[in-house]
């Protein structure tokens, strides 16, 4: 079963269940690697930031990000504290091929508003845990910035994974790598997927 397959599978449980309890999720405990991806820099983090924006543009429209193989997972992802991380369009073919590349994020993070579009706010890499440390000795970073271990179980359904949110076209007062943004925000989800 490929990746995509078992992430929209997991996916939709997840949705069953964060459904079932709520509206919007509960925040999932976070695990970081020694190093905080909001604080450990070996570049200029405006180097990434500016990357993703250009490699992401396009995807202003969501259609576009349709036809490039991004699909909605997770519904809206939203936490305590009146954070989110917004609605996450997953690329599996992406994360399948476990590379890290400034300009290929494996997901693409959008912002319902009120009117019923979708704002592009900033990207997300992804990989899975196992398939990194197969052939790594140390967490995945990106120009510099250290990735976040989500473990398992998660509210996402899915096996433990690196994860690094860049958001790049919505400041962040807390980082620009940080996983949650406490300006973003879900009351506009319509609820599918």
């Amino acid at each position: 079963m490929t990746l995509t397959k078992k992430m929209t599978i997991h996916g939709l449980a997840a949705i069953a269940l964060i459904s079932a309890g709520s509206t919007h999720a509960s925040a999932q405990s976070m695990h970081t690697m020694p190093h905080d991806a909001a604080t450990t820099t070996t570049t200029d983090p405006g180097a990434l930031i500016k990357i993703v924006r250009q490699a992401t543009e396009r995807f202003k429209n969501v259609n576009q990000a349709i036809a490039e193989g991004y699909v909605l997972q997770f519904g809206c992802v939203s936490g305590d504290y009146s954070a989110a991380m917004g609605m996450h369009y997953v690329n599996g073919d992406l994360i399948n091929k476990g590379i890290l590349d400034p300009t290929k994020p494996q997901i693409i993070i959008y912002e319902p508003q009120p009117d019923g579009t979708l704002q592009l706010i900033g990207a997300d890499f992804l990989v899975l845990a196992a398939q990194w440390n197969t052939n790594h000795t140390s967490p995945p970073e990106l120009m510099g910035q250290f990735f976040h271990l989500f473990d398992a179980p998660n509210r996402f359904g899915l096996p433990p994974f690196y994860t690094l949110h860049v958001w790049a076209w919505k400041d962040n007062p807390n980082g620009a790598f940080v996983n949650w943004h406490p300006n973003v925000s879900c009351q506009s989800f319509a609820g599918s997927n």
